[in-house]
């Protein structure tokens, strides 16, 4: 399995994440990657970013230290309605919108809570992909997540941090692989590195893809070009949505 696009990386704009967008640029220059997107946690979590530094993300240059760059978020779901924490104006800018669940943004509501907040984000126009489903921390219902993200034309990431970090990920993280392959469902794969040493390190993801059968063909980010023609795609209908509504009548 060829990964050739990071689509999940933090710099130390993220509070808790030691490297900067030209170290991560570093990294993935190191690791033979095309191209990598900075991915920076949403400025609801405490102690991140704030909505300025996505606003700012348009001064970066496109390639940098000969690797593609993309300006993305992890945004925060901060409630069972899926709400998002940034203002649609910016994320209508950006290349591409993550969304995920946080402890310190979000608690556990139950499976069937937990499930509704995932179909709400992934039905919402500004989100491309969801982050880490696999979280045990926050039961789901896979099938009918893997089914919305089907039908919306969204991606859900399979993230090489949560075989470290997020203890109990392994099964639930192939039973979504799984189950994209047998419903036709986008992956997208993510180190989720806050460290740029981190950025590319895909060995726990490819072993898992390997193991559910999954073909490149479902792996969004196994080429840039693919990776980029979802991005433009998802680009184009967040700034559609953000145009339909800035010219919606307003009633009093």
């Amino acid at each position: 399995m060829n990964i050739a696009v990071d689509s999940h990386t933090h710099s130390v704009a993220s509070g808790h994440a030691f490297s900067t967008v030209d170290d991560l640029a570093r990294g993935a220059h190191k690791r033979g990657l095309a191209a990598f997107v900075l991915t920076d946690h949403g400025p609801g979590m405490p102690g991140t970013t704030h909505p300025y530094h996505f606003g700012n993300l348009r001064i970066l240059p496109a390639t940098i230290q000969g690797v593609r760059f993309f300006t993305g978020i992890e945004a925060n779901i901060m409630d069972i309605g899926g709400t998002i924490d940034l203002d649609p104006y910016i994320l209508a800018r950006l290349d591409f919108v993550m969304a995920g669940f946080h402890e310190i943004c979000f608690e556990d509501h139950g499976r069937e809570a937990n499930t509704q907040a995932l179909i709400a984000a992934l039905s919402s126009p500004w989100v491309d992909a969801i982050s880490h489903p696999g979280n045990p921390a926050f039961p789901i219902d896979m099938e009918r997540v893997v089914a919305a993200a089907k039908e919306q034309g969204k991606a859900l990431e399979i993230n090489d941090s949560s075989f470290r970090i997020r203890r109990g990920s392994h099964p639930n993280c192939l039973a979504i692989a799984k189950l994209c392959v047998e419903q036709g469902c986008s992956m997208v794969c993510g180190s989720d590195a806050h460290y740029w040493e981190d950025v590319g390190r895909f060995d726990e993801v490819k072993s898992l893809l390997s193991e559910a059968g999954a073909p490149e063909s479902l792996v969004l980010n196994s080429s840039l070009e693919k990776f980029e023609a979802f991005i433009t795609a998802r680009r184009s209908a967040r700034q559609a949505a953000y145009l339909a509504m800035s010219q919606a009548p307003v009633h009093a």
